[in-house]
Protein backbone atom coordinates (compact mmCIF):
# COMPACT_ATOMS: atom_id res chain seq x y z
CA UNK A 1 0.00 0.00 0.00
CA UNK A 2 1.11 3.28 -1.16
CA UNK A 3 1.17 5.79 2.54
CA UNK A 4 0.09 9.37 2.14
CA UNK A 5 0.28 12.25 4.53
CA UNK A 6 -2.87 14.05 5.02
CA UNK A 7 -2.32 16.93 6.26
CA UNK A 8 -5.52 18.82 8.21
CA UNK A 9 -5.82 22.36 8.67
CA UNK A 10 -8.54 22.30 11.99
CA UNK A 11 -10.37 24.96 12.41
CA UNK A 12 -12.80 25.16 9.63
CA UNK A 13 -11.87 22.44 8.65
CA UNK A 14 -12.12 18.78 11.16
CA UNK A 15 -13.87 21.13 13.30
CA UNK A 16 -16.30 23.87 13.27
CA UNK A 17 -15.91 27.29 13.97
CA UNK A 18 -17.10 26.63 17.52
CA UNK A 19 -14.56 23.88 18.27
CA UNK A 20 -17.24 21.18 17.35
CA UNK A 21 -16.03 18.06 15.73
CA UNK A 22 -18.53 15.96 13.76
CA UNK A 23 -19.08 12.01 14.95
CA UNK A 24 -18.92 11.38 11.00
CA UNK A 25 -15.61 13.35 10.44
CA UNK A 26 -13.99 11.91 13.21
CA UNK A 27 -14.93 8.28 12.07
CA UNK A 28 -13.55 9.26 8.11
CA UNK A 29 -10.33 10.64 9.90
CA UNK A 30 -9.82 7.48 12.01
CA UNK A 31 -10.64 5.11 8.92
CA UNK A 32 -8.02 7.13 6.94
CA UNK A 33 -5.14 6.40 9.64
CA UNK A 34 -6.39 2.97 10.51
CA UNK A 35 -5.49 2.37 6.78
CA UNK A 36 -1.84 3.15 7.54
CA UNK A 37 -2.05 6.53 6.47
CA UNK A 38 0.15 9.69 7.86
CA UNK A 39 -2.33 12.47 9.56
CA UNK A 40 -1.19 15.53 10.18
CA UNK A 41 -2.79 18.27 12.18
CA UNK A 42 -2.06 21.17 10.57
CA UNK A 43 -3.04 24.27 12.55
CA UNK A 44 -2.20 27.86 13.51
CA UNK A 45 -3.35 26.76 17.05
CA UNK A 46 -0.35 26.66 19.59
CA UNK A 47 0.43 23.24 20.88
CA UNK A 48 -2.14 22.80 23.30
CA UNK A 49 -5.49 23.85 21.18
CA UNK A 50 -4.16 21.31 18.34
CA UNK A 51 -3.48 18.32 20.81
CA UNK A 52 -6.95 19.26 22.09
CA UNK A 53 -8.29 17.97 18.62
CA UNK A 54 -5.60 15.61 18.05
CA UNK A 55 -7.07 14.04 21.15
CA UNK A 56 -10.79 13.75 20.57
CA UNK A 57 -9.95 12.03 16.91
CA UNK A 58 -8.03 9.69 19.04
CA UNK A 59 -4.32 10.04 17.52
CA UNK A 60 -1.94 8.24 19.55
CA UNK A 61 1.18 8.42 17.42
CA UNK A 62 2.14 10.67 14.35
CA UNK A 63 3.09 14.49 14.20
CA UNK A 64 1.05 17.68 14.96
CA UNK A 65 2.15 21.27 13.25
CA UNK A 66 1.27 24.18 15.44
CA UNK A 67 1.69 27.63 15.53
CA UNK A 68 1.53 27.79 11.22
CA UNK A 69 4.84 25.60 10.95
CA UNK A 70 6.71 26.64 14.07
CA UNK A 71 6.74 24.24 15.94
CA UNK A 72 6.06 20.33 15.24
CA UNK A 73 5.32 17.46 18.01
CA UNK A 74 5.70 13.87 17.69
CA UNK A 75 3.20 12.14 19.21
CA UNK A 76 4.09 9.55 21.74
CA UNK A 77 1.90 7.64 24.52
CA UNK A 78 4.65 6.09 26.58
CA UNK A 79 5.84 9.82 26.94
CA UNK A 80 4.90 11.62 29.89
CA UNK A 81 2.68 14.28 28.25
CA UNK A 82 2.28 11.65 25.55
CA UNK A 83 4.22 13.90 22.80
CA UNK A 84 7.41 15.67 22.29
CA UNK A 85 8.98 18.60 20.93
CA UNK A 86 10.31 17.52 17.40
CA UNK A 87 11.28 20.67 15.73
CA UNK A 88 10.74 24.08 16.86
CA UNK A 89 11.55 27.61 14.58
CA UNK A 90 12.34 30.43 16.29
CA UNK A 91 13.33 34.89 15.65
CA UNK A 92 13.44 37.43 17.31
CA UNK A 93 10.14 39.33 17.55
CA UNK A 94 11.53 42.85 18.41
CA UNK A 95 11.12 44.42 15.03
CA UNK A 96 7.81 43.54 13.87
CA UNK A 97 6.41 44.46 16.99
CA UNK A 98 7.82 47.73 16.72
CA UNK A 99 6.20 48.19 13.60
CA UNK A 100 3.28 47.00 14.50
CA UNK A 101 2.55 49.01 17.26
CA UNK A 102 3.54 52.34 15.20
CA UNK A 103 0.40 51.48 13.15
CA UNK A 104 -1.57 49.68 15.29
CA UNK A 105 -1.19 50.59 19.10
CA UNK A 106 -4.49 49.62 20.73
CA UNK A 107 -4.28 46.01 19.67
CA UNK A 108 -3.40 43.21 21.94
CA UNK A 109 0.49 41.44 20.96
CA UNK A 110 0.93 37.71 22.11
CA UNK A 111 4.55 36.24 21.77
CA UNK A 112 5.17 32.21 22.19
CA UNK A 113 8.24 31.50 23.45
CA UNK A 114 10.42 28.26 22.81
CA UNK A 115 9.26 26.80 25.70
CA UNK A 116 5.89 26.80 24.28
CA UNK A 117 4.91 29.75 26.38
CA UNK A 118 2.76 32.07 26.01
CA UNK A 119 3.36 35.96 26.98
CA UNK A 120 0.75 38.86 26.18
CA UNK A 121 0.40 42.50 26.62
CA UNK A 122 -3.21 42.07 27.96
CA UNK A 123 -6.09 39.27 28.14
CA UNK A 124 -7.30 37.70 25.16
CA UNK A 125 -11.55 37.53 24.59
CA UNK A 126 -12.48 34.29 25.75
CA UNK A 127 -12.18 31.73 22.98
CA UNK A 128 -9.92 33.43 20.55
CA UNK A 129 -6.98 31.17 21.69
CA UNK A 130 -9.52 27.84 21.21
CA UNK A 131 -8.04 26.20 24.25
CA UNK A 132 -7.98 28.28 27.56
CA UNK A 133 -6.75 31.49 28.24
CA UNK A 134 -3.47 30.33 29.90
CA UNK A 135 -1.41 33.71 29.32
CA UNK A 136 1.14 35.56 31.06
CA UNK A 137 0.91 39.19 30.68
CA UNK A 138 3.70 41.79 30.83
CA UNK A 139 4.57 44.50 29.44
CA UNK A 140 5.10 45.32 25.88
CA UNK A 141 8.97 46.00 26.46
CA UNK A 142 9.01 42.55 27.78
CA UNK A 143 7.35 40.96 24.94
CA UNK A 144 10.09 42.41 22.11
CA UNK A 145 12.77 40.53 24.66
CA UNK A 146 11.62 37.32 24.21
CA UNK A 147 12.51 34.22 21.72
CA UNK A 148 9.58 33.76 19.53
CA UNK A 149 8.03 30.99 17.68
CA UNK A 150 5.46 33.09 17.16
CA UNK A 151 3.82 36.41 17.24
CA UNK A 152 -0.50 36.89 17.00
CA UNK A 153 -1.89 40.79 16.77
CA UNK A 154 -5.59 40.90 17.75
CA UNK A 155 -7.20 44.05 17.17
CA UNK A 156 -10.53 44.90 18.22
CA UNK A 157 -11.80 48.95 17.86
CA UNK A 158 -11.80 48.83 13.90
CA UNK A 159 -13.34 46.81 11.16
CA UNK A 160 -11.86 44.31 8.89
CA UNK A 161 -11.42 46.22 5.96
CA UNK A 162 -9.24 48.58 7.72
CA UNK A 163 -7.40 46.17 9.45
CA UNK A 164 -6.25 44.52 6.37
CA UNK A 165 -5.46 47.96 4.52
CA UNK A 166 -3.27 48.72 8.37
CA UNK A 167 -1.13 45.14 8.26
CA UNK A 168 -0.39 46.27 4.81
CA UNK A 169 0.64 49.62 6.08
CA UNK A 170 2.92 47.76 8.58
CA UNK A 171 5.43 46.63 5.70
CA UNK A 172 6.96 43.37 7.15
CA UNK A 173 9.76 42.27 6.11
CA UNK A 174 11.99 39.22 7.13
CA UNK A 175 8.73 36.95 8.27
CA UNK A 176 6.00 35.32 7.30
CA UNK A 177 2.41 36.51 8.24
CA UNK A 178 -1.09 35.32 7.40
CA UNK A 179 -4.34 37.55 7.95
CA UNK A 180 -7.01 35.51 10.23
CA UNK A 181 -10.56 34.98 9.88
CA UNK A 182 -11.16 38.25 12.01
CA UNK A 183 -8.90 40.92 12.99
CA UNK A 184 -6.09 38.69 13.74
CA UNK A 185 -2.39 38.36 12.57
CA UNK A 186 -0.27 35.18 12.61
CA UNK A 187 3.37 35.81 11.92
CA UNK A 188 5.99 33.17 11.65
CA UNK A 189 9.77 33.11 11.29
CA UNK A 190 10.81 34.04 7.60
CA UNK A 191 10.15 30.94 5.05
CA UNK A 192 8.37 28.57 7.99
CA UNK A 193 5.02 27.66 7.29
CA UNK A 194 2.45 24.73 7.02
CA UNK A 195 3.68 23.53 3.78
CA UNK A 196 7.38 23.59 5.07
CA UNK A 197 6.94 21.49 8.30
CA UNK A 198 4.80 18.97 6.19
CA UNK A 199 7.68 18.91 3.80
CA UNK A 200 9.99 18.50 6.92
CA UNK A 201 7.57 15.72 8.06
CA UNK A 202 7.65 14.05 4.84
CA UNK A 203 11.44 13.46 4.59
CA UNK A 204 11.63 11.98 8.33
CA UNK A 205 8.53 9.52 7.06
CA UNK A 206 9.87 8.78 3.76
CA UNK A 207 6.81 10.17 1.93
CA UNK A 208 7.19 11.59 -1.34
CA UNK A 209 5.59 15.22 -2.11
CA UNK A 210 3.55 13.45 -4.71
CA UNK A 211 1.13 10.99 -2.47
CA UNK A 212 0.21 14.26 -0.07
CA UNK A 213 -3.11 15.81 0.49
CA UNK A 214 -3.94 18.15 2.45
CA UNK A 215 -7.28 20.74 3.61
CA UNK A 216 -7.93 23.94 4.63
CA UNK A 217 -9.71 26.90 4.51
CA UNK A 218 -8.35 29.70 5.35
CA UNK A 219 -5.09 32.50 3.88
CA UNK A 220 -2.73 30.57 6.62
CA UNK A 221 -3.41 27.28 4.46
CA UNK A 222 -2.41 28.86 1.35
CA UNK A 223 1.63 27.54 1.14
CA UNK A 224 0.85 24.50 2.35
CA UNK A 225 -2.03 23.94 -0.65
CA UNK A 226 0.00 24.95 -3.08
CA UNK A 227 2.12 22.43 -1.95
CA UNK A 228 0.66 19.35 -1.41
CA UNK A 229 -0.01 17.11 -4.52
CA UNK A 230 -3.92 17.24 -3.74
CA UNK A 231 -5.20 20.33 -2.43
CA UNK A 232 -8.93 20.23 -0.83
CA UNK A 233 -10.59 24.29 0.11
CA UNK A 234 -13.62 23.93 2.21
CA UNK A 235 -16.59 25.09 0.37
CA UNK A 236 -16.79 28.23 3.28
CA UNK A 237 -13.89 29.86 2.31
CA UNK A 238 -12.72 32.79 0.92
CA UNK A 239 -13.68 32.59 -3.03
CA UNK A 240 -9.81 33.95 -4.01
CA UNK A 241 -8.85 30.01 -1.90
CA UNK A 242 -10.73 28.51 -4.40
CA UNK A 243 -7.68 29.10 -6.91
CA UNK A 244 -5.45 27.14 -4.64
CA UNK A 245 -7.84 24.04 -5.19
CA UNK A 246 -7.68 20.29 -6.73
CA UNK A 247 -11.21 20.04 -4.89
CA UNK A 248 -13.49 21.63 -3.64
CA UNK A 249 -15.63 20.37 -0.49
CA UNK A 250 -18.79 21.09 0.87
CA UNK A 251 -18.93 23.61 3.98
CA UNK A 252 -17.51 22.01 7.39
CA UNK A 253 -21.06 21.83 8.59
CA UNK A 254 -21.50 19.84 5.83
CA UNK A 255 -18.92 17.45 6.75
CA UNK A 256 -17.46 18.48 3.69
CA UNK A 257 -13.75 17.30 4.38
CA UNK A 258 -15.06 13.66 5.35
CA UNK A 259 -17.06 13.63 1.98
CA UNK A 260 -13.77 14.01 -0.09
CA UNK A 261 -11.50 11.67 2.06
CA UNK A 262 -13.93 8.97 1.30
CA UNK A 263 -13.69 9.36 -2.40
CA UNK A 264 -9.92 10.10 -2.14
CA UNK A 265 -9.06 6.83 -0.05
CA UNK A 266 -11.72 4.60 -1.67
CA UNK A 267 -13.17 4.06 2.18
CA UNK A 268 -15.71 1.27 2.73
CA UNK A 269 -19.04 1.91 4.99
CA UNK A 270 -17.69 -1.04 7.39
CA UNK A 271 -14.38 0.55 8.26
CA UNK A 272 -16.23 3.81 8.84
CA UNK A 273 -18.76 2.07 10.60
CA UNK A 274 -16.15 0.66 12.75
CA UNK A 275 -14.74 3.93 14.02
CA UNK A 276 -17.98 5.00 15.88
CA UNK A 277 -17.91 4.33 19.72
Amino acid sequence: MTEYIVALDLDGTVVDYENRLSDYTRAVIRAVARRGHHVVIATGRTVDGALDVANRLGLTHGYVVASNGAVIVELDAESDRGWDVYHVECFDPGPALERMSSVLPEALYMVEDTDLVRWSSGQFPDGDLAVGNDLRVTSFEDLKTKTATRIVMREMTIDNAEFEKSVQNIGLHGVTYSVGWSNWLDIQPDGVSKASAIQRVGVNLGVEQKHTIGAGDGSNDVEMLQWVDTAIVMGQSKEKLGAYADIIAAPVEEDGLAEQLVNFFDLTKDEISAEFR
